[in-house]
């Protein structure tokens, strides 16, 4: 397995306050300062949202553009990825930004339910998504909840509707989606590998799941997702001191299973991304 293992960072979310930990980046230049000590930790691709004034998720492009420009000037090369989420807007506002071409953006290619409500994506709405990114060259990263998301993933991709390499990253532990199981996830990644062996594949895990999932997605040769987007803590006691530590629990899991660590240069290369300018 020489494969490089891409980290991703996932700073902030829509979710996370400080009142949950104070580490959270809520403004702007938190979340470039944030990104920064995760990207010298190791992180290759920065996963991105915004907030308004009141620390709440929104879908402001002139938000993400200063987000954007903050990490190209302080994590030079590093591959920035938005979030079009549903917690930032509803409709064809969760891709309000995508004109701003980012180098890859999230998209969810099926609904499924969330702790307390449905996560909606109506396939409108997906086809509409995927549009946008193939316009403005935007790589999708395939957020997964659940198997048919992905059979669906690789459906699309081969009809032409997603733009660039199939990357496919596999989300488990959300409470009322997919759980974080060992059995389950190496379906996931047999599935894949059969079906779509061109891709490149992900995984996360939320909460308490996400050190497990980042070891399995790492041991078995995929890439990798952390931050605080996905879990305050380091344990069950513990609160993440930063984006940085989560990053660098990653890093030592590559050591232990002997997989090289991407650099930006080579997460662009894995992916089929234009180099950094």
């Amino acid at each position: 397995m020489t494969q490089p293992c891409i980290i991703c960072v996932a700073i902030t979310g829509s979710v996370p306050t400080k009142a949950d930990n104070p580490a959270v980046p809520v403004t702007v230049d938190e979340q470039v300062e944030s990104t920064h000590a995760a990207f010298e930790a190791g992180a290759s691709i920065a996963h991105c949202h915004v907030r308004n004034d009141q620390g709440l998720p929104c879908s402001d492009p002139d938000r993400f553009a200063l987000l954007r420009e903050g990490i190209r000037k302080h994590c030079p090369g590093m591959i920035v990825q938005y979030s079009t989420g549903g917690r930032s807007g509803a409709g064809a506002e969760r891709g309000a930004m995508l004109s701003l071409r980012p180098d890859m953006a999230s998209l969810s290619v099926g609904s499924n339910n969330f702790p307390t409500r449905v996560y909606e994506n109506p396939p409108d709405l997906i086809q509409w998504l995927a549009a946008e990114m193939r316009t403005y060259q935007v790589t999708p990263e395939i957020e997964a909840f659940d198997l048919s998301h992905i059979l669906h993933a690789i459906r699309l991709h081969r009809e032409g509707v997603l733009y660039g390499q199939l990357y496919v990253q596999f989300v488990m532990g959300v409470k009322n989606a997919m759980p974080a199981d060992r059995e389950v996830f190496d379906f996931y990644v047999r599935i894949l590998s059969e079906r779509a062996p061109e891709a490149q594949w992900c995984a996360a895990g939320v909460g308490p799941n996400q050190i497990a999932v980042n070891e399995w997605a790492i041991a078995a040769g995929g890439h990798t997702r952390t931050g605080l987007e996905d879990n305050i803590r380091l344990d069950r006691h513990t609160l993440a001191p930063s984006n940085a530590a989560l990053v660098a629990r990653c890093t030592a899991l590559c050591e232990q299973y002997e997989r090289p660590v991407a650099t930006v240069a080579e997460a662009r290369a894995i992916l089929g991304l234009e180099a950094a300018a």
